[in-house]
């Protein structure tokens, strides 16, 4: 059977487990780049994919591979492709272009190119065009100019697959889910291991660590996109889906436990977890982190801590951030602590030796992943950003 060419974008630094976790999931030949991984496989590895991975954004089937020098040349590239036997002309589109060091002046107007050919053909083979939907489109076509060559992908996810049909209630600045799997996986962080988020916000840390205990694939409460394509294959899809539940557990308490100073945020995480059937499953307290007992005598602690961006907030921060290496270092002897953020201050505020600084990107935002071993007595010193 011929093997299809794929693409996986994910949050910027999480690139290499996400690789790790594509060759799990029966990817063939993952191979890591800025932003992503290429992989290839049959096609029915996009169907097991979308389901299942936790840190992908998004699975792009790759449809041509090309060299250009002008618009003239896209156009050509993309009117050769078959597009009438992949979708209905009633389906709606939306195209998107990305860029590398590409000589072209107006990435709009080769845009704009891109969805003539694609139109042209349509109305050539079929009679008809597919009509442009910007916001919730049927079909997403992905294209990405480096300085010579020219890329089209079919989206096979639609909505991006951090969204997992889960959370409905957020607080301010949420993490996305793919990030936050992607933060445990990078933590060591593993089912029936201890788990803490001392600041928990809307519980997506908690969320993602409980589908993960108890087997709950992250895709299966949404559709995605290639239900859509032609060549859907309705009884494998069914039949993956079907093994996906059998493997779920039955909710149960699990030892992952989340608290956070505001009452808001607690019954913003409590309402998620409802929603998603796992309120039995998690502990959750409001409770300042500076009072907090550990859980358990050992664990991780995984938490984005708050970081401030007018003078005020990162003056009241900057006396919060030692208060809680007081803590860590007090209470949580025997625990690893995971701290995320995009405060640079934080490790030499906390005055706490780390372990690790891991570079993450919360969409542009540009941050650090700290870990720190607490052990008896400390550890304690000025640590460099």
């Amino acid at each position: 059977m011929k093997l299809e060419q794929f693409f996986a974008p994910c949050p910027r630094g999480l690139e290499a487990i996400l690789c790790d976790e594509l060759a799990e999931l029966g990817a063939k030949d993952p191979a890591p780049t800025e932003g992503g991984v290429r992989f290839s496989g049959e096609w029915d590895i996009a169907y097991k994919i979308n389901l299942e991975s936790r840190i992908a954004s998004r699975i792009l089937w790759k449809i041509l591979d090309a060299g250009y020098k002008n618009e003239d040349d896209i156009y050509q590239a993309t009117a050769s492709l078959p597009w009438e036997g992949w979708f209905s002309p009633n389906h709606t589109i939306k195209v998107a272009l990305t860029a590398t060091k590409s000589p072209l002046r107006s990435l709009d107007f080769a845009t704009l190119r891109i969805k003539d050919a694609l139109c042209d053909r349509f109305r050539q083979k079929a009679g008809h065009r597919p009509s442009v939907d910007t916001v919730n489109p049927d079909m997403r076509i992905h294209a990405h100019l480096s300085s010579h060559d020219f890329s089209l992908y079919i989206d096979t996810s639609g909505e991006a697959l951090f969204k997992r049909g889960l959370r409905h209630f957020s607080v301010d600045a949420p993490l996305k889910e793919n990030l936050a799997a992607g933060i445990l996986r990078l933590a060591g962080w593993k089912p029936g291991i201890p788990l803490l988020d001392p600041m928990c916000g809307s519980g997506t840390f908690l969320l993602e660590a409980a589908q993960m205990s108890l087997g709950i694939s992250p895709g299966s409460k949404r559709h995605f996109a290639f239900e859509k394509l032609l060549n859907f294959d309705e009884k494998k899809w069914e039949a993956l889906c079907r093994e996906s539940l059998e493997k779920q557990k039955p909710a149960e308490p699990l030892p992952i436990y989340g608290s956070d100073i505001s009452g808001r945020a607690i019954e913003t995480a409590r309402k998620n977890l409802v929603e998603a059937g796992l309120e039995n499953a998690v502990e959750l307290k409001q409770a300042n982190f500076l009072e907090l007992p550990a859980p358990r005598e050992k664990g991780i602690i995984v938490t984005n801590p708050p970081y401030g961006v007018r003078i005020g907030d990162q003056a009241e921060l900057a006396a919060l951030y030692p208060l809680i290496g007081d803590a860590l270092k007090k209470k949580f002897a025997g625990w690893n602590a995971w701290l995320f953020t995009a405060d640079m201050r934080l490790p030499k505020l906390i005055r706490l030796g780390v372990s690790r600084r891991v570079p993450l990107y919360n969409g542009a935002l540009e941050c650090r992943l700290f870990e720190y071993k607490m052990v008896e007595g400390g550890m304690r010193k000025a640590g460099k950003p």
